[in-house]
This record gives structure tokens, C-alpha cells and sequence, in this order.
């Protein structure tokens, strides 16, 4: 616990025995009120928003070395796990960047990139994910196969841009980059639920609504979600997409040739689609 009591006291600007006594008294069943009055000289007299900020973060560290664990018991059990990955873990600030670290080795559903990879379109997709092929139409055309069910090469690119978007998907720095589109330049929209409008009224200001969501005043994200709560309202919450697809594309596409155009498409596709979370 010492650990994580520095770094909320770092947080806090608290000494880490006030937060490890606070902690402890929280453990025993205390509530917040009792121990900001009752507990004074045990604390140092934290007043209770300082008590409800540690019980905040002390129960975000407990969740996210629960986590932490159940991740590393997964890596291992199937195999994946080495220093670099537990280390990786081990240092992860956020359950989102465990998520990260964790997707590109976690048991996959039947996505269109596994039945690709089922198909035998893995060698094509690194052929243009490497931007070394210039005639894809020839390297697809090798791949197909009646008992694969791969019918022609235009069935065959498609099969290799699932898996390309797919490794794209799972990038580290990638989800860290559109996470950061969405903190900066996210626009929140709304719409009325179709034949709510005369129940809705009460929102009827958000019936067809859109501004930068970095720049929404509280009280009115708040009425938002009140609004999708209630089904009144359907929200929707998403990057400058067209920026995010410039960001990525300048790391992403290192050439200009067919093979770099396959990887565009995947990447457009991709940024096109992408919804995740904000942690």
C-alpha cells in the first residue's frame, strides 16, 4: 500500500501518512463524515473533499491492480507472457492503457480479420502492410482458393485489409493518438428519440444539437445525458475524423504506390469507424 499512498499523496498534496491512516480507517468501515469529524488528529485534519478524493483514488488503484492481475493470469495462461509485457503492465498509470497493452494478445471473436486469417490471408496482408508489393492484383491472385473460399483477388485484398485493419486497431500509440482527438477536438451531437418529441419537450433545446465537446459548458453535458438516459435523446460522441485519419496516415503510410493505397483504405476504414471511450 506505502506505494500507492505516495503517489495519492503526490496527487493530494498530502503527506502519505494522513492518506495511509485515512486509508486504513476507510478499510475498517468508517465513513467520510465520521472520520473529517470525529478523526481530526488521525489524518491531520484532511477535511472530507480531501477524504472522498483519496477513497476515489484508492478505489481506482484497487481496480486497476485487479485488473492488472486478471490481464497477466490471461497472457500467461495462453502463453504470451515475458518480462517486457509484465513490466509494461506493471507500469500502466490507467485500466485503458492495460487495455491496450492486453488487446493485440486477448482471445479474439469470430471478427472478419480471424476468418481472413482463417482463409490463408495472412502473407498477403504483411506483403502490403511492408509497401513492398507494387501489383497487388498479381500477389492476391495467388491466393485464391476454391477450398479456402477465397473466390478472386478483389475478395482476396479485402480479406487482407480485415487483418491490416485489425493490426491497425490494436496499435498502442494508435488508440493513444485517437484517444487524444477525442480529448481535443471531439464534437458532441444529439438527435430526439423518433416519436419522443411531444414527451421529450423538456429537451427539445438538444433535439438537433452539435458543438465541441471539450468546450460544452458542464450544466449542459449534464441535461445531454439526462436526456439519453431518459431515451429522449441519442447522443454521439466522435473525433475530427478527417484529422485523425491525417494523423495516422503520416505515421502509417510510408510509401505511394498500390500497396500503400490498400493500407489508406484500411486506415480510413478504421478512423471511420473507431469508438472508444475516453479514460
Amino acid at each position: 500500500m506505502n506505494s500507492s499512498a505516495k503517489q495519492i499523496a503526490a496527487n493530494l498534496n498530502v503527506a502519505e501518512w494522513q492518506v495511509n491512516n485515512a486509508i486504513d480507517l476507510i478499510k475498517e468501515g468508517a465513513t467520510i463524515p465520521f472520520i473529517a469529524r470525529y478523526r481530526k488528529e488521525f489524518t491531520g485534519e484532511l477535511t472530507d473533499i480531501q477524504l472522498i478524493e483519496i477513497q476515489k483514488q484508492w478505489d481506482r488503484i484497487l481496480v486497476l491492480d485487479e485488473r492488472k492481475k486478471a490481464v497477466l493470469k490471461s497472457l500467461d495462461e495462453h502463453g504470451f507472457i515475458n518480462d517486457d509485457l509484465r513490466n509494461k503492465i506493471g507500469l500502466a498509470q490507467t485500466i485503458a492503457e492495460v487495455e491496450d497493452i492486453y488487446l493485440p494478445y486477448k482471445p479474439k471473436r469470430k471478427t472478419r480479420a480471424v476468418i481472413a486469417r482463417d482463409r490463408g490471408l495472412e502473407p498477403l496482408a504483411k506483403m502490403i502492410m511492408s509497401e513492398n508489393v507494387n501489383n497487388v492484383d498479381e500477389a492476391a491472385r495467388r491466393f485464391i482458393s476454391d477450398k479456402l473460399g477465397v473466390s478472386d483477388s478483389d475478395d482476396a485484398l479485402a480479406g487482407a485489409r480485415d487483418i491490416i485493419a485489425e493490426w491497425i486497431s490494436e496499435y498502442q500509440w494508435v488508440r493513444q493518438k485517437l484517444r487524444l482527438q477525442f480529448e481535443k477536438f471531439s464534437s458532441i451531437s444529439s438527435v430526439c428519440v423518433k416519436g419522443k418529441e411531444e414527451d421529450g419537450a423538456n429537451y427539445s433545446s438538444w433535439f438537433d444539437w452539435s458543438e465541441n465537446a471539450g468546450k460544452a459548458p458542464s450544466h449542459r453535458i449534464l441535461a445531454m445525458f439526462r436526456g439519453e438516459k431518459e431515451d429522449f435523446l441519442k447522443l454521439k460522441i466522435e473525433p475530427d475524423k478527417d484529422n485523425a485519419i491525417e494523423q495516422l496516415s503520416s505515421r502509417l503510410i510510408k510509401n505511394s504506390n498500390p500497396a500503400s493505397e490498400q493500407k489508406k483504405t484500411c486506415n480510413h476504414r478504421f478512423c471511420k469507424t473507431f469508438n472508444i471511450p475516453i479514460p
